[in-house]
């Protein structure tokens, strides 16, 4: 008979995990993947401004909240942990990562958890996991994320596919998560929101793959708020900007196109706006109608090109 000391118990959240800052923008986030359903909602921990929580393993929700209470109260990083464990009779079967806003690290994986086991620590992140491939893992994903460029959410991706590459949960794959908090992110309309990323995948054969299209969607509709918000405020110069990088990422997308033609009209710039409607329209035929109703057009509207675009068939 199998006991719990020959092999992890299934509750178990067997998992690599990664938190960390971006000191440049203010952002903290966690990533993490498991051999878990829904490791998103008991393992990640983000509190803007704050910091962000790892706790995995023989994992209990409660030291997310517990530890973050005590960075913000000043306490640092490995006396918060500390702490957090120093009554739980349970310490040495639990792996907890911590991060403070202002990038200092620490972990514990305890002596009862389970092979590989371990972490890292670096400027501005730690890594951890437990059940893995072998150490291998924790040292690809530091390296991915300090040789990753571009947002914080994009290095704590990068890092878990590095991490699943060199090997990953030993058992397998099944979930995975990222949060990504920044101090007074939104426009005036969500003032107080700070929650900047916030995707799951509960139950997937290629979890991380699959936070990686998600994280796609998520930026391509990200960068139309962005360009939305500076409309908004009659910069269309700014919006113009935003948009024709974003129509750079996602040349297929129909509506970032037409978005840009809107954007274009506006600012005066009308052959490049005649240019990405039709691009948009040829994408989505839907987009005809909507323009010949479409009063950010009015500037082109009596030009032939557009008439010609719009009454086509």
């Amino acid at each position: 008979m199998t006991t719990f000391k020959d092999q992890p118990d299934p509750t178990w959240k067997a998992t690599f995990s990664i938190v960390a800052v971006d000191p440049s923008t203010g952002q903290v986030g966690v990533a993490v993947q498991s051999k878990y359903f829904a490791v998103g909602t008991v393992v990640p921990w983000v509190r803007a401004g704050i910091g962000a929580v790892a706790t995995q393993a023989l994992g209990v929700a409660r030291y997310g909240p517990e530890i973050l209470d005590a960075l913000e109260k000043g306490v640092r990083p490995a006396e918060a942990l500390k702490t957090a464990i120093s009554t739980d009779p349970q310490a040495e079967e639990r792996q907890i990562g911590v991060i403070q806003a202002d990038g200092e690290a620490a972990n514990h994986t305890g002596s009862k958890c389970f092979d590989w086991a371990g972490g890292r620590t670096g400027p501005n992140f730690s890594v951890q996991g437990n059940i893995l491939a072998g150490e291998e893992v924790v040292d690809k994903m530091a390296s991915a994320f300090l040789n990753t460029s571009g947002s914080l959410a994009e290095q704590l991706i990068t890092s878990l596919e590095a991490g699943q590459a060199a090997g990953g949960d030993s058992r397998g794959q099944q979930s995975a998560a990222i949060l990504v908090d920044q101090v007074g992110y939104g426009d005036n309309s969500m003032e107080g929101i700070d929650r900047l990323v916030d995707l799951r995948v509960d139950d997937h054969e290629t979890p991380i793959a699959e936070l990686r299209r998600l994280f796609g969607l998520w930026q391509h509709q990200d960068m139309i708020e962005k360009g939305m918000s500076q409309y908004s405020k009659g910069d269309f110069a700014a919006a113009v900007e935003i948009m024709a990088k974003a129509n750079n990422q996602f040349p297929e997308s129909a509506n970032i196109l037409y978005n840009l033609a809107c954007f274009e009209s506006l600012a005066g710039i009308a052959s490049e706006s005649i240019i990405h409607l039709r691009q948009a329209i040829t994408l989505d035929a839907s987009f005809r109608d909507l323009s010949k109703k479409d009063s950010d057009f009015d500037p082109v509207r009596e030009m032939t090109e557009f008439k010609n675009l719009v009454s086509s068939q």
